[in-house]
């Protein structure tokens, strides 16, 4: 007679090979991170580039990057595949622009990039700040966000290099980093090339102001997206891969009735379309708490009044890309209809067939860090409502 133990185990048993569809027992199309790490692999040989102290000793980092230059970090020849990046910077971001370091990458010789960004909203760290952050493919590590990580796979036919350049106004006194890949002699079928694009703009309030939530007028509809922010404009066939969303809110109110619209091989109209920022983002309710899931997540939300101020949003769409065959553009409402100012910036990730240039990169000067609004610039306005309400000594604020 079976014990209780062994009657446990069983169905134990039973239920995890009853989960397993008959491809996987029979080991045929089946393909998981943990079943993969198991299966032996021909051909591929582990290589690195860092910024080791090449005489053998302690000074493992480049130095001394001045304002205006640019500097390759790693450049590859042949046929393989980045698994890797690490990267932390000095000084710190009090001196320090994070927004202002960009990291370029070159896919099979081309000589524009593929990827092109600031290297914080890159790795998940928004306005040059500093704050831990934990996704599957990227994450800003500890202490306190200063240890930046890729595990996107990037693959490349033809070479590869990857290049900084440095736009702030400081020079960069130490810049550590690891580039590992791997050396293969033919890459697998169907491989598409890694792309990366940061894009910042701020947004414009409807002509009859923010009229969110019809706080100060009626709201208009918004069918076809016209005037909504791009985050992804991309020509070629491809799947889209995820999207750190960094918005500064200039008022308490909430930012985020934006629906996504995603226009799909040349659509006119959206064939996808949202319910909400935060629904977007997998979340709800106007949330302000932070959050972190391997897919999405909030590593920064703002600790100001409502919704004013800073916060960071993430998704990663590793089990639900959105495919595409000739182009898609990916767009999101600055609130409902577009009716709010919003200083917002985005990095879209995705893959496509061969390695293929990007939009216009944002300026400095496009980039520029918003100041915060408080309560000194609330008591201003407040100052204003009761002159425009004639100045009464006794109002209160909802008259």
């Amino acid at each position: 007679m079976m014990t209780i133990r062994q009657f446990t185990l069983c169905i134990l048993l039973f239920g995890a090979m009853s989960w397993f569809p008959a491809n996987v027992r029979a080991q045929d199309n089946f393909s998981s991170e943990m079943y993969d790490l198991a299966k032996l692999k021909n051909g591929m040989r582990n290589k690195r580039i860092s910024s080791y102290d090449q005489t053998g000793g302690n000074r493992d980092h480049l130095s001394n990057i001045k304002p205006g230059e640019t500097r390759t970090i790693a450049e590859i020849s042949g046929t393989g595949m980045i698994s890797h990046i690490w990267i932390t910077i000095a000084p710190d971001p009090r001196r320090l622009n994070r927004n202002d370091i960009i990291i370029r990458m070159y896919w099979d010789g081309s000589d524009y990039p593929s990827v092109e960004s600031p290297v914080g909203p890159f790795f998940g760290q928004g306005w040059n700040e500093q704050y831990n952050y934990a996704s599957l493919p990227l994450s800003a590590g500890p202490g306190n966000g200063t240890g930046l990580s890729s595990y996107f796979a990037m693959p490349f036919a033809k070479g590869a290099k990857i290049e900084i350049e440095n736009q702030a106004d400081h020079q960069i006194d130490a810049f550590y980093f690891y580039v590992d890949y791997y050396e293969m002699k033919k890459l697998p079928d169907d491989m598409g090339r890694f792309h990366a694009w940061y894009n910042h703009e701020l947004t414009e309030a409807l002509p009859e102001g923010e009229t969110e939530w019809a706080v100060i007028g009626p709201q208009r509809e918004n069918r076809d997206g016209a005037n909504n922010y791009v985050f992804a404009d991309i020509k070629g066939k491809g799947h889209f891969v995820g999207i750190n969303y960094y918005v500064h809110c200039p008022t308490p109110m909430w930012y985020g009735e934006g629906d996504d619209m995603w226009f799909i091989d040349g659509e006119k109209m959206p064939s996808l379309i949202g319910t909400g920022t935060e629904d977007f983002f997998n979340t709800s309710w106007c949330p302000k708490e932070k959050f972190s899931h391997p897919h999405f997540g909030y590593p920064r939300v703002n600790d100001d009044i409502g919704w004013l101020g800073r916060t960071h949003v993430y998704r990663f769409f590793i089990n639900d890309p959105v495919f595409f065959e000739k182009s898609l553009k990916a767009t999101i409402e600055h609130g409902h209809a577009n009716n709010l100012t919003l200083d917002m910036a985005t990095v879209a990730y995705w893959y496509q067939s061969e390695a293929c240039k990007l939009p216009p990169a944002p300026s400095k000067e496009d980039r520029k860090l918003k100041p915060f609004i408080g309560v000194s610039e609330i008591h201003k306005w407040r100052n204003e409502w009761r002159k425009s309400k004639g100045n009464d000594p006794k109002l209160w604020g909802n008259e």
